[in-house]
């Protein structure tokens, strides 16, 4: 089945409202979204200024205690596993791919809330700074995130193209990265403390 631009951008729509409704996230919130939303821009690719969709994936051990980290090499910092969006994957599947990649850790699956609720956990806009040598202005990602489990213990096997490492890190590392999913997550009662 052919990818339709169209549909994806009425699936964001449509995702953005149900998490603000659920959340209490307010409008203005996510308005260049929204924004781009309305101007029907191509959020499904790359290319697209002023941003475009990207997915990550906090994964969490069984007992959402801890947390798996990279060390992203082009930001400098420690984040959660996440890229760009690729069609035409389910926005939790690309998720789960870029974990997968980034990390190298086998074992991992979307946590079965995403599932009862289509919600992600958290949809975050922020800036990436500019890269000459790709020849990327300044722009957004409209990052959509997932909770991933690691259902079993295995090597982490980092992508170090993209990565310089990736270690288990206390859920509590999350508030200095994405403190708004940490506590969305807390909320949910998937993370804990």
């Amino acid at each position: 089945m052919p990818f339709d631009p169209a549909a994806f951008r009425e699936e964001i729509g449509t995702i953005l409202n149900a998490h603000a409704q659920a959340f209490g996230v307010p409008q203005d919130r996510h308005a260049l979204l929204r924004r781009q939303i309305a101007d029907r821009d191509a959020l499904h690719a790359r290319g697209t200024w002023p941003g475009h969709v990207t997915t990550s994936a906090f994964i969490l051990d069984p007992a959402g205690r801890r947390i798996l980290l990279i060390h992203h090499r082009s930001l400098g910092r420690w984040l959660q596993p996440g890229g760009h969006y690729e069609p035409p994957d389910d926005l939790p599947g690309s998720a789960l791919r870029e974990a997968v990649e980034e990390t190298g850790l086998h074992g991992l699956v979307i946590d079965p809330w995403h599932e009862r609720t289509g919600l992600p956990v958290d949809i975050d806009s922020h800036r990436i700074p500019a890269r000459p040598e790709r020849n990327e202005p300044e722009h957004w990602h409209h990052d959509i995130r997932y909770v991933v489990r690691a259902t079993e213990p295995g090597a982490l096997r980092p992508d170090l193209r993209e990565v310089h490492g990736a270690a288990w890190r206390d859920v509590a590392d999350l508030e200095a990265i994405a403190p708004q999913a940490l506590r969305n997550m807390r909320r949910l009662g998937l993370a804990h403390p």
